[in-house]
C-alpha cells in the first residue's frame, strides 16, 4: 500500500480562490465536496486554502498527503443504497496561522480570492474583547477575519473589486447577521489602531464584502475507525484522512443585501453541478424546515421508540406500529405548519425518512434525548401551536412525544430491564423527580406546562393552551397503564 499525496495520486492544479477557516471533518466532506463537484462539472476552477482557526489542529497532517483524502459517502438515494469513495482534491494547502502567520495574511494580497468559508463551532463567531490588533493572529475567529479583510483592504487600495463573499457554515441561526456584527465591533474596537483609515476601511466592508447567511445539512460521522483498513485496501493508498458522510447534502445560502441573487448564482455555479444547493433572498423558511420536519421527529420519535422497546433511528422507522406512527407525525401533524410550498415540503420530508432509515448508520435513540425538553420546546411546540390554530384540535402525536418525554424523566427500567437514564439540566431533573413523587399524572402534566423559566424559556403557562392539560394527562396515564406500544397503537 502507497502513501496518499501529490506524487503518488493524480492532483489538479487550479486556482486558489477560497480561504476556508477550518478543517475539520464536516467541511472536508461538505463544502471541499462540494467544490470539487463544481470543478469538475461546471467551469468554476477554484482550489481552497484550509486556515487552522485554534492553535491545535489538524492543518500539519492534511499537509502530509498534500491536502488529497478520500470522501466516503453511505445512505439511500432515491431507496437505493449509496456506498461510495471518491478521492477529493480540492484543496490545495492547509496553513496554521499560530506557526506560519505571514503565509496566512499573504492570503489577502492574492487577487483571485474571492470566498471565505468557515465553520469555527458554534461558539466561533463570538466577540473576544482580548483580541487585538496587533496580534498574530488574534484568537477569535471574527478577529482573524477582520484583520485579513483590512489587510487586503490596504493591498488593494480599497479597490471596490477586492472585496469578499463572506459564507460561514457555523450552525447558529442567522449566522451571517452574527458575524457581520462581530467584524463590526471589532473594526469599532480597532479604532485607534485603524487611525485614518478606519471610516473608509469600514465603509469598503459595509459595501464591497458581502457575508451571507447559510444552512447546512449533512450528518458527517467523521473518520471510520472501524471501516478504515478495508476502505485504504480498496483505494490502496495509506490515507489517514479518510471522512466518512451521509449521501444526503442541503447547502442554504442567503445572500447578502448588498449583493444581487443572480451575482451570487453566477459566481457560484452549485447549480450546474446538479448540486442540492438553494440561494435564496431569505434563510429562514428553510431554517424553519429542518428544524421543523428533522429535528422535531427525531424529539418525538425517540422517547416513543425508545419506551416502546427499540433502541435505534432506524429500525423505530421500519417497525410495523412506530414507523407509521413517525410518519403521521411528520407528514400529517408538522409539515401542515409550515409555509413553504407543499410539493417542496414533502420532498423535503421524504429525504429525511430516507435518512432515517440509513442502513449505514446505526443511531442511537438515548443520543438524541439528552435535554429533550429544551429540544421540544424549540422543535416541536412551534409546531402544536401552529397545528392548533390552523386545524382547531391538538397534533395527538405531538402530544404523545411530550408524554413520553414526561415518563422517560421519570426513570427506572423498560420491561427488558434495560435503565432509563435521563440527562437534562439539574434543575429540570429535579422538577421531575418533585412532580412524579407526588404519584399523579395530571399534577405531572400541569407542572411541566407550567415551568416556564426552566423549560418553556418565559413563554408562559402552557395549561392555558386549550385541551392540552387533559391529553397530556390522558396520554401519560396511558404510557403507564397500557405501555407505549398500545398507547401508540391508540393514538
Amino acid at each position: 500500500m502507497q502513501p496518499l499525496n501529490s506524487t503518488t495520486a493524480p492532483k489538479t492544479q487550479r486556482p486558489e480562490r477560497i480561504i476556508q477557516f477550518g478543517e475539520g471533518n464536516f467541511l472536508r466532506a461538505f463544502v471541499d465536496w462540494i467544490v470539487w463537484q463544481m470543478d469538475k462539472k461546471t467551469d468554476f476552477n477554484a482550489s481552497v486554502v484550509i486556515v487552522q482557526p485554534i492553535a491545535q489542529g489538524m492543518a500539519d497532517r492534511l499537509q502530509e498527503q498534500d491536502c488529497l483524502y478520500h470522501v466516503n459517502l453511505q445512505g439511500l438515494i432515491d431507496g437505493k443504497p449509496v456506498n461510495s469513495l471518491e478521492m477529493i482534491d480540492s484543496v490545495s494547502r492547509a496553513l496554521n496561522p499560530y506557526e506560519n502567520y505571514e503565509a496566512y495574511i499573504e492570503l489577502a494580497e492574492q487577487p483571485e480570492i474571492r470566498f471565505v468559508i468557515s465553520n469555527t463551532t458554534e461558539a466561533g463567531i463570538a466577540i473576544d474583547p482580548t483580541c487585538r490588533f496587533a496580534d498574530t493572529p488574534p484568537a477569535s475567529y471574527p478577529a482573524k477575519l477582520t484583520q485579513l479583510l483590512y489587510h487586503r483592504f490596504c493591498a488593494f487600495n480599497g479597490d471596490p473589486e477586492k472585496g469578499l463573499i463572506i459564507m460561514p457554515c457555523e450552525l447558529i441561526f442567522q449566522n451571517g447577521h452574527h458575524l457581520v456584527d462581530c467584524i463590526r465591533k471589532y473594526i469599532e474596537l480597532w479604532r485607534k489602531d485603524l487611525g485614518a483609515d478606519f471610516e473608509v476601511f469600514r465603509s469598503w466592508f459595509e459595501q464591497s464584502c458581502y457575508v451571507c447567511t447559510t444552512l447546512v445539512d449533512r450528518i458527517v460521522p467523521g473518520f471510520p475507525r472501524k471501516d478504515i483498513e478495508a476502505i485504504q485496501q480498496k483505494v490502496n493508498y495509506a490515507d489517514n484522512m479518510v471522512v466518512q458522510a451521509e449521501a444526503f447534502h442541503l447547502w442554504v445560502i442567503e445572500t447578502a443585501p448588498n449583493l444581487s441573487l443572480e451575482q451570487l448564482v453566477k459566481e457560484f455555479p452549485a447549480d450546474k453541478a446538479g448540486l442540492h444547493v438553494i440561494m435564496t433572498h431569505d434563510e429562514s423558511p428553510y431554517h424553519e424546515r429542518k428544524v421543523t420536519l428533522l429535528n422535531g421527529p427525531h424529539t418525538v420519535l425517540s422517547p416513543v421508540a425508545f419506551l416502546a422497546g427499540l433502541n435505534i433511528v432506524r429500525n423505530a422507522c421500519q417497525h410495523e406500529v412506530i414507523g407509521p406512527f413517525v410518519r403521521r407525525v411528520m407528514y400529517d401533524e408538522l409539515l401542515p405548519t409550515l409555509n413553504l410550498p407543499e410539493n417542496e415540503l414533502r420532498r423535503f420530508a421524504d429525504d429525511v425518512m430516507e435518512r432515517f432509515c440509513n442502513p449505514f448508520v446505526d443511531h442511537q435513540l438515548t443520543s438524541i434525548m439528552l435535554n429533550s425538553f429544551s429540544k421540544f420546546q424549540t422543535r416541536d411546540l412551534p409546531g402544536l401551536k401552529t397545528y392548533l390554530q390552523r386545524k382547531g384540535q391538538l397534533p395527538k402525536g405531538i402530544v404523545l412525544g411530550l408524554a413520553a418525554i414526561c415518563v422517560y424523566y421519570k426513570g427506572g427500567q423498560r420491561a427488558d430491564g434495560t435503565l432509563i437514564q435521563p440527562n437534562d439540566d439539574s434543575r429540570i431533573m429535579q422538577l421531575l423527580t418533585d412532580l412524579w413523587a407526588t404519584g399523579d399524572a395530571r399534577k405531572v402534566a400541569e407542572g411541566v406546562l407550567a415551568a416556564k423559566d426552566l423549560i418553556w424559556h418565559e413563554q408562559g403557562d402552557h395549561n392555558n393552551i386549550p385541551g392540552l392539560t387533559d391529553l397530556l394527562t390522558e396520554s401519560i396515564t396511558s404510557i403507564l397503564n397500557n405501555g407505549m406500544m398500545e398507547t401508540v397503537k391508540k393514538t
